[in-house]
């Protein structure tokens, strides 16, 4: 089945590296400083996809996806809230981190914990088959998201455990080929193995969602003795 990205959420919580009084800067989130002018973008011989002008073995994954060059400066300037940083997003999906904090997202015997907008009644199963380009959380910073974000807060949410997540794929700029060199076309989600791959600039890590259950997160933070009531930021 096809997977569906969901975009990354915009988490407020706070961390203890934050000033008293400022919110907290997710993990995955950009800084101004780490802003760069777009690297140089050419097709590739034969015509076999894009390629950077400067291109290094790093710029590529093991599946031969071209990534986007991330400067990595994390609290140097402002924070970009709606801007997540492609290779902390991507590294938190491969070791299963919180997007918040990043230290290791909870896991128990349903699987890693998800937070998610709230219910699609316009798709069957949802999430089971859903590629997440949002990373897992910890227990305590679900707690502190779904009090502080406003996203979670005024649209709701749901708490999802996923015994099988995989990564499914990438969300990124497709490419076409131009007569004075790539072009790009739009935005995309592709999985593994798409035949369009070769003409992606990937962004983000997409996560297939495989084994999903929902489940009470007051429960579980109980349960865990954490009182999201008495909880306090940092």
């Amino acid at each position: 089945m096809p997977y569906t990205a969901v975009p990354a959420r915009k988490e407020r919580s706070r961390s203890a590296d934050d000033p008293p009084g400022q919110p907290t800067v997710p993990y995955i989130a950009s800084w101004t400083a780490e802003s760069r002018p777009p690297a140089h973008i050419v097709n590739r011989p034969g015509g076999r996809g894009i390629a950077y002008a400067d291109e290094t073995l790093h710029d590529r994954d093991r599946h031969g996806v071209l990534w986007y060059r991330s400067v990595f400066r994390p609290r140097q300037g402002r924070p970009k809230f709606g801007t997540v940083h492609a290779a902390r997003q991507r590294r938190t999906m491969r070791k299963l981190l919180c997007q918040v904090c990043a230290g290791p997202a909870d896991r128990n015997d349903d699987g890693v914990l998800w937070l998610l907008g709230d219910d699609r009644d316009d798709w069957p199963g949802w999430p089971e088959e859903m590629g997440a380009t949002h990373p897992p959380v910890c227990l305590r910073c679900a707690a502190l998201s779904v009090r502080m974000c406003p996203f979670l807060r005024r649209g709701g949410h749901v708490a999802v455990r996923v015994r099988d997540p995989r990564p499914a794929g990438v969300v990124g700029a497709l490419y076409a080929s131009g007569p004075a060199g790539p072009v790009p076309v739009g935005q995309v989600l592709l999985p593994w193995g798409d035949v369009r791959m070769p003409w992606v600039l990937a962004s983000q890590m997409a996560m297939g969602l495989r084994g999903c259950t929902f489940v009470d997160l007051e429960a579980e933070l109980a349960s865990a003795g954490i009182d999201m009531r008495a909880l306090r930021p940092g």
